[in-house]
């Protein structure tokens, strides 16, 4: 079910910006995955899969740094050593897994259709590094939709800093108020706030819990739902 908790009108937007992981895709198998191969590197005990995917969100350094668990008395030699194995790993590993979510193809090829006479743009802004998000997103099929792809280190700031929605709105040439982040977690949220846009909550991802603590514009179940609220 949509939920709109502050009224705004769908019709409007010229400009969709989506977080990747949680929301396009379903990479979370292969980034438990790549955690527990870098602890075990380290001779560290694996964690729950659980425990993992809550720390995703944030990009790869801080989701390393949350896995390590107490790093204030190493002088980041650890910290450096594990983010290296990991991004190794990942790199070779992270199609292994990870799938576009259910309707997520079907979604974006009709958000894609232009509204009111004026082009209807996509990009995706992701604080994971921008090689393996390109290279998922290519894989995957659904690099035509996407007027680029960006990932957490394109810009100097990652989110919810507003440097990289700013930087794609001015690309694009599109206002703030005719454009929408849309995301599963807060900080896509608080992105999106920052910037000036729109936001869009999607409870089929990562991490929905967070979407009650920063809570977004509108709440959608499903990706099929994406489509029925703009379209």
């Amino acid at each position: 079910m949509i939920r709109f908790l502050r009224p705004f009108d769908p019709h409007r937007l010229r400009l969709l910006v989506f977080d990747l992981d949680g929301t396009l895709i379903d990479s979370r198998l292969d980034l438990i995955h790549s955690v527990n191969a870098t602890l075990r590197h380290i001779g560290r005990p694996e964690l729950d899969g659980d425990i993992i995917a809550s720390y995703v969100g944030d990009g790869a350094p801080a989701l390393v740094r949350r896995a390590l668990g107490d790093t204030e008395n190493d002088d980041g030699t650890l910290l450096r050593s594990a983010l290296e194995y990991f991004l190794g790993y990942y790199r070779l590993h992270k199609l292994d897994h990870t799938t576009v979510y259910d309707g997520i193809a079907e979604t974006l090829a009709t958000l894609s259709a232009s509204t009111n006479g004026l082009p209807r743009r996509m990009a995706v802004l992701s604080n994971k590094p921008v090689n393996p998000s390109r290279d998922i997103v290519r894989a995957l099929g659904l690099a035509d939709f996407f007027v680029g792809v960006y990932g957490g280190n394109s810009f100097t700031t990652k989110k919810p800093d507003p440097l990289g929605v700013r930087a794609i709105l001015e690309e694009t040439g599109v206002a703030a108020d005719e454009a929408l982040m849309i995301g599963d977690s807060s900080i896509d949220v608080l992105t999106g706030r920052n910037a000036g846009l729109w936001t869009c909550g999607v409870l089929y991802g990562f991490a929905p819990q967070t979407l009650e603590e920063v809570l977004p514009d509108v709440l959608v179940e499903s990706p099929r739902e994406l489509a029925e609220l703009l379209c």
